[in-house]
């Protein structure tokens, strides 16, 4: 029943080789736009309740973090189950219904926050899961819309929605929602939820699925661009949708890469979520600085990632024939060194200053793994592929950045809990240095 909603998209009779030449870039355009802005308008209903973990007095920071951890749980098992489903899913409208999910709970949740620690558990778990459809349905997108050698750098500016849609949340989103809403902090809510469905209905109207489905070619053979892990294959090989089974036990389950690079993306993402979804509340509560700095930090470790996270997918492109670990690992070297500095400061300027360089530096990991993820199998076994990588980035990196660290600061000290975040990024630094030289175009 559920595959034959998401049915994909039929193949259309090619079109003529003038109007391909013409329609190819207008399309590769828009569907990157129907990608991002989709993407980042996910992060509007999945911040909406970091950021009002500042707003509630009714919970301490061992239960706000055990509410936090269902959103990560469920997107984690959401990801890799719901990433099979959309490798064999019309990809606008998949992508469509995890907005139309979290949207709608969105409006929902601020009945919900006074119900207690269960019932807010539950409904932040549905959440998680709408939320977890958003990655793959990009993945099927980006991988039928640009070729293998292009990857790094369209991947790299495509996952910058991550922290459009964070940072905007934090100082336009909040703002505008709780202004609209008569200065009641449940606007930011309301407005998170109106906007995921409004943007919802766009990516129905103006989306599309395969190139194949309106009258295109498939992308290898527009670029002649063969990837490694196609070169081998006839076209209609490539392009044959694959059963679930094929897809979980022949390209993603029996490969022993993409397991390392799933552990180390618990890792990276326990640093990643450690950091972000406990930044307002360690400047606020902890530090004792003013809201707007909490909220600045939030949107200051999300924005400048943009351009940084835009250059490091290019540097894999044209320095590192194709190899994604070599850049991880130099981001995550960095990135150990900055927050040793933001967990020794008192000062305000230099705490926001290394937010900002955490940022950069972790996003970097963040799109490489998954990028690495979907060069190691066929593109249509991509969502699934990613989609692993994220149940083990979610269900125990984001677990261990929610749950974990709120029971660590209740019961044993914020120091200790820099402690667990450094022990994390030294694992995964390891594990991802491992993996130097897999997906080397050159020898392919």
């Amino acid at each position: 029943m559920i595959q034959h909603f998401f049915k994909p998209a039929k193949a259309v009779t090619m079109l003529p080789a003038t109007t391909v030449a013409k329609l190819y870039p207008h399309w590769r355009l828009r569907m990157f736009l129907v990608a991002y802005i989709g993407y980042f308008t996910y992060y509007f209903g999945r911040s909406s309740f970091d950021i009002s973990k500042q707003y509630i007095t009714t919970l301490t920071t061992d239960q706000l973090g055990f509410i936090g951890a269902a959103l990560g749980i469920a997107y984690g098992l959401s990801k890799f189950l719901m990433g099979n489903v959309s490798d064999r899913s019309h990809a606008k409208v998949f992508l469509a219904t995890g907005l139309l999910i979290s949207g709608t709970l969105n409006l929902l949740l601020p009945s919900f926050l006074n119900a207690g620690v269960a019932i807010m558990f539950f409904v932040m778990f549905l959440n998680g899961w709408g939320q977890g459809m958003g990655w793959p349905a990009c993945a099927r997108i980006i991988t039928h819309w640009f070729s293998d050698k292009e990857r790094g750098t369209k991947m790299g500016i495509w996952n910058t929605a991550h922290n459009v849609g964070a940072g905007i949340f934090a100082i336009g989103v909040v703002p505008l929602g709780i202004f609209l809403f008569k200065d009641n902090w449940h606007g930011l809510f309301y407005l998170a939820g109106i906007l995921c469905i409004s943007i919802a209905v766009l990516i129905l109207i103006f989306g599309a699925d395969t190139p194949q489905s309106v009258g295109l070619p498939p992308i290898e053979d527009y670029s002649h661009d063969y990837p490694p892990v196609a070169c081998a294959k006839t076209k209609a090989e490539r392009e044959k949708e694959l059963g679930a089974k094929a897809i979980f036990f022949q390209h993603v389950l029996n490969n022993p890469w993409i397991w390392t690079i799933a552990i180390a993306n618990a890792f990276v993402y326990c640093a990643r979520y450690g950091l972000l979804s406990w930044s307002t509340y360690y400047l606020v509560q902890v530090k004792h600085m003013s809201m707007t700095t909490g909220l600045l930090g939030f949107a200051l470790f999300e924005l400048p990632a943009i351009p940084g996270t835009i250059l490091i997918g290019w540097l894999t492109d044209r320095l590192f024939n194709g190899r994604r670990a070599p850049m991880s690992v130099i981001c995550m070297v960095l990135f150990i060194a900055v927050l040793f500095v933001y967990w020794q400061s008192n000062t305000p300027w230099i705490m926001l200053l290394s937010l900002s360089a955490m940022g950069i530096l972790i996003y970097g990991p963040v799109a490489l793994i998954g990028i690495l993820a979907i060069d190691l199998v066929p593109k249509k076994a991509a969502g699934t592929a990613a989609g692993f990588t994220g149940l083990f980035g979610y269900f125990l990196g984001t677990v261990g950045a929610q749950a974990v660290i709120g029971i660590i600061a209740a019961y044993y000290g914020w120091n200790e809990v820099f402690i667990f975040l450094l022990t994390a990024s030294i694992i995964a630094t390891i594990l991802l240095a491992l993996c130097w030289n897999l997906h080397n175009r050159k020898e392919a």
